[in-house]
């Protein structure tokens, strides 16, 4: 665990992509299994101990230490895992330090009833730091810079193995996934789950910035307002099995069983994830805006009455597998082809096949392009006629061409510090819109949340701003006098009857800091609705 805690001590305090991925890989080269293997897993949040919530650690630290101080320190903080690994009283004596295996051992056995003497009996065998590792691995709440694809690129680099291949095996395999190691560390022969629906790597597309392109060697297609998933069925003798994946190869198969259980035939396709448009913003029939999806999302568990009122789709995009048969290497207007012949195949009422746009030059998807925002579509894709389905951005094959942002002028009403390496700034910004014009008796309404947009001397500003200005605190919450307007810049408005204002934001980002308007000359909510498709006049 020494070893481990080293490594997140090390990655904190280390800004540099580059020299984090040589920390990375230089612990999975010298460290042993499993212990490679567990910390791996919880670098790319793979674990999951459910006896062990954040509230645990608070109600365990609070038998520990006056809990006004560890309240008061963990707003200083910002931490929860930092704060309690600093103010855990140390033990007379340190026993052996469990190893990394050990300690994911334990935590996996334990209960709701016994997870607070447990992880105390843990906690008293580390020093601070190593406390501060387990506490981060039990949690689940890494937040040290490393994403699950830098993890992915430092085991590439830790063992000369080609990110590609790596990306191709990981999906399927699971902690501490012994036998990924023993093909890149030990030349064993690659991993396989040929008999699992595993997940296979998107391809994705780069942001087209108006360089002069042939439509001829391009198709175009329109970027669909869902979520890109992947559906894989693998054909057995008992009926085979369907699971559906994220873009980031989450299993995402119990929040949408109408998807799962209507595929039969054996394929792995790629698709946008939607429900149908019997809601606000959404044609009958056709797809509901993102707002009626978001209903579905993050559900372990699904009712009838949400199977009914928010019925799911996939908008087929491309074809990877075709049972035994890999796609992947083929052009994409085969892949194309494969993927039109088995539509037909398919049912209608869960999916169907994203159409081509018939245009001949850039003018005329530009053309196109400019009326996304009136049909609930992000924008327009470009893709290269002879493409092989790659892994990841790759340049010059697929393009995305978003619609341009709405913006809209709000006022900062709240604050609250960041986690990790932002624990110490104001960065969680929340702003309002006026009801009516403040000078006749308007009053302002939070209609979002914002914690990126801006750059770091940017968020430096904000952060003494907020310190500057802050008229009143809530818990780690500060509110600020209501004198700065901020632009922000967002991808749609819709209705919510969960926001007292009754709309709210998607993708919601700072765009501007306009220090140089009044708050008084700040947007109504008039203005937002005004932009909800299909809004009530």
């Amino acid at each position: 665990m020494e070893r481990f805690a080293g490594l997140l001590d090390a990655l904190v305090y280390t800004r540099s992509r580059n020299a984090k991925l040589k920390l990375v890989a230089d612990y999975l080269r010298d460290t042993r299994d499993p212990d490679r293997g567990w910390a791996l897993a919880a670098l790319t949040e793979a674990l999951d101990f459910p006896a062990v919530k954040p509230s645990t650690v608070r109600a365990l630290l609070m038998e520990r230490v006056d809990p006004v101080l560890f309240q008061l320190s963990r707003e200083y903080v910002g931490d929860t895992a930092e704060t309690a690994s600093l103010l855990w009283p140390d033990p007379p004596a340190f026993g052996t330090p469990p190893t990394v295996a050990e300690a994911v051992d334990t935590l996996t056995h334990m209960t709701r009833l016994n997870a607070m003497v447990e992880l105390a009996g843990l906690l008293d065998r580390l020093d601070a730091a190593g406390r501060f590792a387990l506490l981060k691995m039990a949690t689940g709440a890494m937040r040290i810079g490393i994403s699950a694809r830098l993890a992915k690129l430092a085991f590439a680099q830790a063992f000369a193995v080609s990110i590609d291949d790596v990306e191709e095996y990981w999906h399927g395999q699971m902690p501490p996934y012994r036998a990924l190691f023993a093909w890149a560390a030990d030349g064993a022969a690659p991993p396989v789950a040929e008999h699992v629906p595993h997940f296979r790597p998107f391809m994705l597309a780069q942001p087209f910035d108006g360089m002069e392109i042939t439509m001829a060697e391009f198709a175009a297609e329109w970027k669909w307002d869902g979520i890109r998933v992947q559906i894989v069925h693998v054909a057995s003798e008992v009926g085979g099995e369907t699971r559906l994946y994220s873009r980031s190869g989450d299993d995402i198969s119990k929040a949408f069983p109408e998807i799962v259980n209507a595929m039969r035939l054996p394929c792995v396709l790629d698709g946008e994830l939607m429900v149908r448009g019997n809601h606000q913003g959404g044609a009958e029939g056709g797809a509901a805006s993102f707002n009626a999806l978001q209903q579905r999302l993050g559900r372990k568990t699904v009712s009838a009455r949400m199977l009914a009122d928010y019925p799911a789709f996939v908008r087929l995009y491309d074809m990877l597998s075709n049972g035994a048969d890999d796609l992947r290497p083929l052009r994409w207007e085969q892949r194309r082809l494969a993927l039109e012949s088995l539509v037909p195949r398919l049912d209608p009422a869960r999916f169907d096949i994203s159409e081509l746009i018939p245009v001949a030059t850039l003018a005329e998807l530009a053309a196109f392009r400019e009326r996304a925002r009136d049909d609930e579509i992000e924008g327009v894709m470009l893709k290269r006629r002879d493409s092989a389905y790659l892994a990841g951005r790759r340049a010059g094959l697929w393009y995305k061409w978003k619609r341009d942002p709405l913006l809209v002028d709000c006022v900062l009403m709240y604050a609250q510090r960041g986690s990790g390496k932002r624990s110490s700034f104001y960065s969680d910004f929340t702003f309002g819109c006026w009801t009516d014009d403040p000078d006749r008796g308007g009053e302002l309404l939070p209609v979002g949340k914002a914690y990126f947009g801006f750059s770091d001397e940017e968020l430096k500003w904000l952060d003494s701003y907020v310190r500057r200005h802050t008229v009143n605190r809530f818990g780690p919450v500060r509110e600020t006098d209501r004198s700065l307007v901020l632009e922000i810049a967002f991808d749609s408005v819709h209705v919510s009857k969960r926001h007292k204002s009754g709309v709210a934001m998607r993708f919601p980002r700072i765009h501007r800091i306009r220090t140089d308007k009044p708050a008084n000359e700040a947007d109504l909510i008039a203005t937002l609705r005004s932009m909800i498709r299909d809004a009530p006049l």
